[in-house]
């Protein structure tokens, strides 16, 4: 049996509200953003996943970056929220939790 895909669309809501999360919490670079996600197995990504999604934040002035010189190797491009991010983040929290309240509910009702 092949492993089971996990379904995209929802994973990449999910995912850009992860990313805006935690740039909420704290200033961070790729590799480290990479890091953090990968502290919670459901929202492992790539690198062919979460630069595009951080461009086209940039891209909607939701999220900024700036690069910064490395104590180690080459200067590192760190990323913050704009104003325009945290409104995002917070709207998309409010959808995400109607959402999974909903999906709950549904879900207990087939149960009784």
């Amino acid at each position: 049996m092949a492993p089971r895909q996990k379904p995209t669309q929802l994973r990449k809501g999910a995912l850009e509200l992860a990313i805006l999360t935690l740039l909420d919490r704290e200033e961070l670079y790729g590799a480290a953003l990479l890091e953090r996600l990968a502290e919670y197995p459901g929202l492992v990504a790539t690198t062919g996943t979460v630069y595009p999604l951080l461009s086209r934040l940039t891209a909607k002035e939701v999220v900024r970056s700036r690069w910064e010189e490395s104590p180690k190797g080459p200067p590192r491009k760190y990323y913050s929220l704009t104003a325009a991010g945290y409104e995002l983040r917070d709207q998309l929290l409010t959808d995400f939790q109607q959402l999974t309240d909903d999906m709950s509910a549904l879900l207990a009702e087939g149960k009784k």
